[in-house]
């Protein structure tokens, strides 16, 4: 769990979001409030919406209904009017820059080596001179545990190399928001707990973290919160040990039940 208290003040405000692929609802009417210095656990079946909420939250699906900030900022969206107004691609880049995400799939660039990746956003996006990105992205591959591995390409590491990797990549843009999309499930199972571990300490340093997650042990042990959704809506949430150990809703009982099994 974290060790820094939450801020009063929301950092992350999800308010009456709604999201459709066809006719298909994913989300419905969905309010969540993360605040800084917060760790939130998001469970749930497949197809409940947890990963389209993620990417929703980072803009890589567009609202139907409903609105997104992040320390008090629209993302993806301007206000006109009582009305919004999608940004241009340029500027949700801009926006998108207080939010870092972990894929399940690591998606790092096979052409270049560990360290450059950790290097290209800050100095291609932010535009930072080259010699201060590669000091701080080899400060963050020590951090993760990879800066003996620094000159490496992506298919000289194993899967949970490759993660933290990606972890430390997404911190480069120096985040104000970590979104995890299950960081673990692509991995072989003696593979997970070094991500964690990266995560854990990610936690216990204050860092404000949305993490999608069914490592069940994270859940209980890391989120100061937890939010459990079904059929593109939150069913319940609270503490680990209230949604976890003793679930309000028929729907978590039964989830947790075929979790556990």
């Amino acid at each position: 769990m974290s060790t820094t208290t939450p801020a009063a003040e929301p950092l992350v405000t999800i308010s009456h979001v709604g999201k459709s692929f066809g006719h298909t609802e994913v989300l419905r009417d969905i309010d969540l409030e993360v605040r800084a210095g917060e760790v939130v656990g998001i469970l749930g079946p497949s197809g409940s919406g947890k990963s389209t909420l993620l990417r929703c939250i980072n803009h890589l699906e567009e609202l139907d209904a409903g609105e997104i900030r992040v320390d008090g900022v629209l993302v993806g969206y301007r206000e006109h009017k009582g009305r919004l107004y999608e940004l241009r691609p340029k500027e949700v880049a801009q926006r998108r820059r207080d939010l870092g995400m972990v894929f399940q799939r690591f998606n790092l660039f096979g052409h270049m080596t560990a360290l450059e990746n950790v290097c290209e956003a800050p100095i291609r996006v932010l535009g930072r001179p080259r010699g201060e990105v590669r000091a701080e992205a080899l400060a963050l591959l020590e951090q993760v545990g990879l800066a003996h591995r620094a000159d490496v390409y992506p298919s000289q590491l194993s899967g949970g190399q490759q993660q933290r990797v990606a972890i430390a990549r997404a911190l480069a843009m120096k985040p104000k928001v970590m979104l995890f999309d299950e960081p673990t499930s692509a991995l072989d199972p003696e593979l997970v707990g070094e991500v964690l571990a990266v995560m854990r300490q990610l936690a216990d340093n204050g860092m404000t973290m949305i993490v999608v997650t069914h490592e069940m042990g994270f859940a209980r042990e890391v989120c100061d919160r937890v939010v459990f959704m079904a059929d593109g809506v939150v069913v319940e949430q609270g503490p680990p040990a209230q949604v976890i150990d003793d679930p309000q809703h028929e729907r978590t009982r039964a989830f947790l039940a075929r979790v556990a099994s």
